[in-house]
């Protein structure tokens, strides 16, 4: 014989039991499960290149860099040593040998160490034609933008200033000497005046010396 409590379980579960096999053949009694939404897809991360192989390509194009800022700059130096030993070596030339490099250095290229140079030996002949050409030659150096004109810039400038100094004193001298030979022709003038009125006083005959006032009488 089951217990009081055991009985109400009992029928408590076969009338749920019964409730649900209604429910199910009625079709619908309980209310669906509500259908989550999808989750949102999401985008598919980029591929990434392996670590190593990056950094390995970073220091490839570092280097390759630093090669070629070596080589510009040896190629810098290199221009402005040639031109400051070419500055030493040409004042030394005969004027003779001097035409003969202004006309080798004429036919040698446009390059601003050949500019520069040829600049240095038009400045050494102390010739106004030859200076205002060399100013010229040293404007455009520095109207160049490349890197090897870059570094040239700053001499080319005082080459510049110096021939423009030296242009000015021989100026100068050129109109002091006028002046000196102005000078001079005025002097030879003078002195040429002064002994033609010198000829004309030796050629004027002398007077005869006039009679004395107390001479006594004739007898």
């Amino acid at each position: 014989m089951l217990l009081p409590d055991t009985e109400a379980r009992a029928a408590a579960s076969a009338a749920a039991a019964l409730s649900l096999g209604l429910c199910l053949a009625l079709g619908g009694c309980a209310a669906p499960a509500p259908v989550l939404p999808a989750p949102p897809a999401t985008a598919a991360a980029p591929e990434r290149a392996p670590v190593g192989a990056a950094t390995g390509a970073a220091w490839a194009a570092a280097a390759a860099a630093a090669d070629q800022a070596a080589s510009a700059s040896a190629r810098v130096d290199a221009g402005l040593n040639a031109v400051v030993a070419y500055a030493d070596t040409v004042r030394r030339l005969a004027p003779g040998e001097l035409g003969l490099e202004i006309n080798r250095l004429a036919d040698a290229g446009e390059s601003p160490v050949r500019l520069m140079q040829l600049a240095i030996a038009l400045g050494q002949t102390r010739n106004a034609a030859n200076h205002a050409r060399a100013l010229g030659l040293l404007q455009r150096v520095q109207g160049q933008g490349e890197p090897e004109a870059r570094a040239l810039h700053p001499l080319a400038r005082w080459i510049a200033a110096q021939l423009t100094d030296l242009r000015r004193a021989d100026e100068q001298a050129e109109r002091q000497a006028q002046q000196l030979r102005d000078a001079q022709r005025r002097i030879d003038q003078l002195h040429e005046r002064l002994e033609a009125v010198r000829a004309i006083e030796r050629g004027v005959p002398a007077r005869p010396p006039a009679a004395a006032s107390g001479a006594p009488g004739r007898p």
